[in-house]
């Protein structure tokens, strides 16, 4: 599976954050598994309009943190996974939630509205488990 980057530059994210984001979010979902092939430094600087110093940034990052592994001459490969089951065997939750989604579409809201909501509700929820 190749990962397809993309920036979101009214985030407020660093674009080699955004990138390392992304990775993980693949390895959560099991879009990318361990051997597979990042897209190279070149491909990704050109496609997104950004300094390869940035993408570096964001592989040396996700090496750091042994989840993949640059092979000079041949590319960056992913050699670990994220602990605990990936999402996508969640396949119950992933119902769930696409029926929350499409609730909250009938309801009006867009894109923005929902993410919002649903950031809102995860961070009082995260603060409720703490207390």
């Amino acid at each position: 599976m190749v990962i397809e980057f993309h920036l979101d530059g009214r985030s407020g994210v660093a674009p080699y954050m955004q990138l390392i984001h992304q990775v993980r979010q693949a390895l959560r979902l099991g879009l990318l598994r361990e051997g597979d092939q990042l897209p190279t430094v070149k491909d990704v600087a050109s496609g997104l309009a950004i300094n390869p110093n940035t993408v570096l940034k964001a592989y040396r990052e996700l090496e750091y943190e042994g989840l993949v592994a640059a092979r000079p001459g041949i590319g960056t490969f992913v050699t670990g996974t994220l602990g605990g089951a990936s999402l996508a065997a969640h396949g119950p939750l992933r119902r769930d939630l696409q029926e929350w989604l499409t609730k909250a579409r009938r309801a009006g809201l867009d894109d923005e509205s929902i993410e919002a909501l649903f950031l809102s509700t995860f961070r009082s929820a995260t603060e409720e488990d703490i207390a």
